[in-house]
Formats: structure tokens, sequence, C-alpha cells
């Protein structure tokens, strides 16, 4: 058994992939392989050469009609990817863009959440969690997973928990909930978007830029809701699309640039970037142990 560096309690998903009003090819992508499983292991994969990509974990929820083609695409990754069978159809989303890189999404057939009942005995001892989920959820799946590591009976160093808070419930009724789970985990990435929402303020500029100061004053907000002890163990690693990424805590605070800053017309399509990213900020955080140096890896896993 290889040990594991990072793994995700994301779905894969099979993905249809519309493009916003204003681009030149109106073009839907169909049968994309997705989800956040899919992204963030990707993202951790693409920073693990191959003497190091079995430490990247997730799982993977085939359906009856799951093509062959995936499960070679998977197979060449060289993941401990834990594959199971499932005697319905394989999880599908509808992913559709609108303007300055909004998205909605839909599943077309019905989820399968991951919990840490489904993890095998070799992913529970990954260094790091990636979880995508409501505060509430991030809560469980925390709690599920060090009460599941314990049985176990090895001797393990406590594990990073990377939290990507669901769009839906970045919302000023959640703050709350959002401040509990942050007891919890140790690093908190919503996007600017999400992170502005949260706290019934805009996080862009009239032209549609990102306002780095509301930015910086929401994710300071977030770090002051805990007590300090607490403060000092996390970080606030806020996704921001073209601006790329702000670091927050207690000792560093850093805008860092995204990696297509010089060249953003090779970017075809942004589906699963911030998911990607989370993977490789993971993978960067175990290795180097420093969250400005993660956030680096996350922004450069290409």
């Amino acid at each position: 058994m290889h040990p594991i560096d990072f793994c995700t309690t994301g779905m894969f998903i099979i993905d249809d992939i519309y493009p916003a009003p204003s681009a030149k090819d109106q073009t839907p992508f169909l049968n994309v392989p997705g989800g956040a499983g899919t992204y963030s292991a990707l993202g951790a994969r693409l920073l693990s050469p191959s003497s190091e990509s079995r430490r990247v974990g997730w799982v993977v929820d085939a359906g009856h009609d799951f093509p062959s083609s995936l499960r070679d695409m998977i197979a060449a990754w060289d993941t401990a990817v834990l594959i199971r069978s499932r005697d319905a159809p394989t999880t599908k989303g509808w992913n559709g863009y609108g303007a300055n890189e909004h998205r909605a999404f839909k599943y077309l057939t019905p989820k399968l959440r991951i919990t840490a009942e489904d993890l095998s005995p070799q992913l529970l001892t990954a260094k790091s969690f990636h979880l995508i989920c409501a505060p509430a959820r991030c809560v469980d799946l925390v709690r599920g997973i060090e009460s599941r590591r314990a049985a176990l009976g090895q001797f393990l160093d406590e594990p990073l928990f990377i939290w990507e808070p669901v769009p839906d419930l970045c919302v000023p009724a959640e703050l709350d909930n959002t401040i509990k789970a942050l007891e919890h985990i140790d690093v908190i990435s919503p996007n600017h978007a999400e992170l502005s929402e949260l706290f019934s303020v805009v996080g862009t500029t009239a032209s549609g830029d990102v306002d780095r100061q509301v930015i910086e004053a929401c994710s300071s907000k977030l770090l002051s809701s805990v007590s300090s002890e607490r403060a000092s163990k996390i970080a606030v690693v806020v996704r921001s699309g073209k601006d790329g990424c702000f670091v927050n805590s207690s000792s560093k605070q850093a805008w860092l640039p995204a990696f297509h800053a010089r060249s953003p017309a090779k970017v075809v399509d942004p589906t699963g970037g911030g998911n990607g990213f989370l993977g490789g900020l993971a993978v960067g955080l175990v290795r180097t142990g420093d969250v400005v140096e993660g956030s680096k890896w996350g922004n450069k896993r290409e």
C-alpha cells in the first residue's frame, strides 16, 4: 500500500457543459468527465510525478452506463482510486455559463454522496482531505473520518482538512454554521463571489474585477470570528478567477496571480478550475507545510 497524501470526498460526475452566450462557439461539450472529486484529484495528480501518483486517492461510483473509455482514462492516471460499481446511472450534471464566468449547475441523474464510511482503510490514512459540502455536513465528515481513522489502530498524524463550501449555502443565513465548521478544518476556500455573498456585500468592482479590499476584509472577518488560538491554526484561501487567489492566515497574507495571466487565450473552459486548484493546494501544503507555497502549487497545477 502506498502512503496517501490526498483524498477527496467529492464525487465523479459526467458533465454536459454549455458555453456562455457571448462565446463565439456555442457547441456544448457533452459527456465530459467532471465533478469536484475528479478535478481535485486531477489537480493533485498533476503535481504528483509517477513515483508519487498513487499518493492521490479518490472514489468513483461507476453506474451501469459508465463508458469504458473513462475507465481507461482513470487507469492511465495511475492513482489510488477506488472504483465502485453502482446498479444505477452514473451521476450526471448540466453546467451552463453566463457572464463573468458565472456557472449554473443541476443534476440530471440522482447523485450518490461519498461519506466517511465509503473510504477504504488506505484512503482513511491520507495526510489531507478535500471536502466540498455544506457547513453541517463538513463537521459530520470531519468527525466521521477522525472516528474511522482512530478505529484503524494506527499511529497517524492529524490530517489536514481543506473545505470548499458549496455555493448555494454561502449566504448570510449560514454564516453561524460556517463559523462553527471553522473549528474543525485547516483551510476554508470559497471563491470571491461566495465569500462576499456570505457577508451580504459585493465582491466585484463596477468593471467586474475582484474588489480586493472587500475580499481582504471578509476573509479577516472569518478569521476574527474564532478564538485567537483557533485562528492561528487555519487559513482562508479565496479563489478569485482570473485574479488568482488571496491567502489570509494569522501570520501571512498574499495575493497570488493566476498562472494563465500571461496566456489567458489558452483557457478553453474554467469548469473544475477551483476544484483542481484545491487538489494542488492540498498536496502542496502536505509536502511544503506552508499555505502560501501550497497555494502557489494550486495556481500552477498545469
